[in-house]
């Protein structure tokens, strides 16, 4: 299975240290060589690194370590291939907009049968169990809130059941954000 690694802080923080270690687990100390990803969000914008590379061998996951990105919320993911070929457009994290703001999703686990999961207002780019939930996920959120609720334990209830259905479907950690 993949490993994932999250920050969030009250004020802007760099994840240089704990990005180190997981670096070293993507391929150096550890089996996730199938690509990785990270997602630093400053103000409404986010900063996207990926590479299809183990992050222990790759240049890109050096200069990530090597500058010091401050950000509030962090969402990283090294890469364990179970489904989905190992290439650029299936390493995590994966984003897509909702309600004018950028969202962010990462997968540890392995779910069956997510083909027969419907989608309606997004689709995978890449070929992963992971990001076809992401889909689905913000697809139910759309549908059930054409406009952002203002009650955001609304949200966070209506993703809960959810994540329970997918629970039912395999092994399902995530971050979102």
């Amino acid at each position: 299975m993949c490993e994932l690694l999250g920050m969030s802080a009250n004020v802007p923080t760099d994840i240089c240290f704990s990005f180190t270690g997981l670096m070293q687990r993507g391929g150096g100390c550890g089996p996730h060589r199938d690509g990785w990803g990270i997602t630093f969000y400053v103000g409404k914008g986010c900063r996207s690194f990926h590479d299809p590379q183990p992050s222990s061998d790759s240049e890109v996951a050096r200069l990530v370590q090597r500058h010091s990105m401050k950000s509030d919320i962090v969402i990283s993911h090294i890469r364990q291939a179970n489904v989905g070929n190992i290439c650029l457009e299936n390493t995590h994290p994966f984003q897509r907009e909702l309600w004018g703001q950028h969202w962010s999703f990462a997968h540890n686990g392995q779910l069956t049968d997510t083909s027969s999961i419907p989608l309606s207002h997004y689709l995978p780019v890449g070929d992963t169990d992971s990001e076809h939930v992401f889909c689905w996920l913000l697809g139910e959120l759309r549908t059930a809130f054409p406009k952002r609720p203002t009650d955001h334990s609304v949200v966070r209830y209506f993703l809960q059941e959810r994540c329970q259905y997918l629970k039912t479907l395999g092994v399902f950690n995530m971050l979102l954000s």
